[in-house]
């Protein structure tokens, strides 16, 4: 019993320390570097107990630190857990329940909504009470392979004994601690991407069909990824149109220096890169077919992989979001051509960062809107993401 007090008072520790200043993972990674006492199932189990203490959200804040972190749980565990058959057995035996029953022999009441108390700020295609209960549920790791990569991956992975889920035709799904850096050539022969990046793809396969009915499937496509990131979308873009004129650009050319290590794994060499500034002023470019515009935003789609940002989110956030947005993509706009196509994409649930500001630029810069989704990656274990697809005429 004493080894698991000793993690109760580690994860205490951690906690009270702990500022949501910076990413959760590198706290620890410089916690544990420096306590050099826990060994590697220590450092699991206390990192365990943390995030599911940050899972509880907004919910049941007037709890004692350690009540909160058994509460967490015992609502995030599916199985039997070691700690709870100790510390609380009457709860361990119910660890296969539903979130409904595992409330009725908690000595608290509180709903789901409470861990994300925002559902009149919500994207009318999600649902408030399945997003919360979204938060107790550790994503998967997603695996987009790679065109050509195909059954090479399909043997190594089973040789190497990986268990996954085949989703469509060319993405695995894997339990989220899987290891997979030594197995698979990543960027050359697969690409990790959430299942809802991935959605993403049937619109680029959109954009082809439509250049095929028009005549020009032939000719290079100018795609400009202006907010690239790693260069995911990228690399999805090369896979799906083939030959493209390619254009990336960041805010920072840190970001860029990763994305070009990564574009090199992946075999793309041909392309321009820019460091630019979208919310200060336009970049000019000559006139681009087709714009992906992944802004920055709250991430709020991507919080149950990281939980810590729902604990310390302040709902103020939202406006200065929005307003980013909307310069960044007001500058983007300035470079796309007429006939060209703009993909406004957040991974955000929040409805001033997605619906609000697609009404903006229609009704700014006479866009036609193609389509307009929330994929709600949160019933298939992944990331909720927003996608507007629109046209200048």
């Amino acid at each position: 019993m004493s080894r698991y007090h000793s993690y109760l008072n580690s994860a205490k520790a951690i906690l009270k320390k702990y500022r949501g200043d910076e990413p959760f993972s590198s706290f620890l990674k410089i916690h544990f570097s420096v306590n050099k006492k826990f060994g590697s199932k220590d450092r699991k189990q206390v990192a365990h107990l943390c995030y599911c203490f940050f899972r509880l959200g907004k919910a049941a804040l007037y709890l004692s630190e350690e009540d909160r972190i058994l509460t967490a749980l015992f609502l995030c565990s599916s199985n039997s857990d070691e700690m709870l058959a100790v510390l609380k057995p009457e709860w361990n035996d119910k660890a296969q329940c539903s979130f409904e029953e595992k409330l009725s022999v908690i000595p608290l009441q509180f709903s789901a909504t409470e861990i994300f108390p925002w559902k009149d700020e919500l994207s009318k295609e999600v649902d408030a009470s399945d997003y919360s209960h979204s938060f107790l549920i550790q994503p998967n790791l997603f695996l987009r392979l790679r065109p050509g990569y195909e059954k090479k991956l399909f043997a190594k992975l089973e040789k190497a004994e990986i268990e996954f889920e085949t989703i469509g035709t060319n993405c695995l799904s894997f339990s989220n601690a899987t290891k997979l850096e030594e197995i698979v050539e990543l960027n050359r022969e697969a690409v990790i991407q959430d299942y809802s990046s991935q959605q993403v793809g049937k619109i680029f396969r959109s954009i082809n069909e439509q250049l095929v009915r028009l005549g020009r499937s032939g000719q290079p496509l100018r795609v400009w990824d202006c907010c690239a990131a790693s260069g995911g979308k990228s690399i999805l873009a090369k896979d799906i149109f083939g030959e493209v004129d390619l254009t990336v650009s960041d805010i920072r050319e840190s970001i860029l220096f990763n994305l070009k290590k990564r574009f090199t794994a992946a075999g793309i060499n041909k392309y321009r890169s820019y460091v630019a500034d979208l919310t200060a002023s336009a970049l000019q470019l000559s006139p681009m077919d087709f714009i992906i515009c992944d802004v920055p935003c709250t991430g709020s789609g991507t919080w149950s992989r990281t939980p810590e940002q729902l604990y310390f989110f302040d709902i103020a956030t939202i406006a200065g979001y929005a307003a980013l947005q909307k310069k960044i993509a007001s500058n983007a706009l300035k470079n796309l051509n007429k006939g060209g196509w703009f993909l406004y994409i957040t991974c955000s649930v929040f409805r001033k960062e997605n619906e609000e500001v697609v009404d903006y630029l229609v009704q700014t810069f006479l866009l036609n809107i193609i389509s307009m989704k929330t994929i709600t990656g949160y019933s298939d274990k992944a990331d909720t993401m927003f996608v507007a697809m629109m046209q200048r005429s």
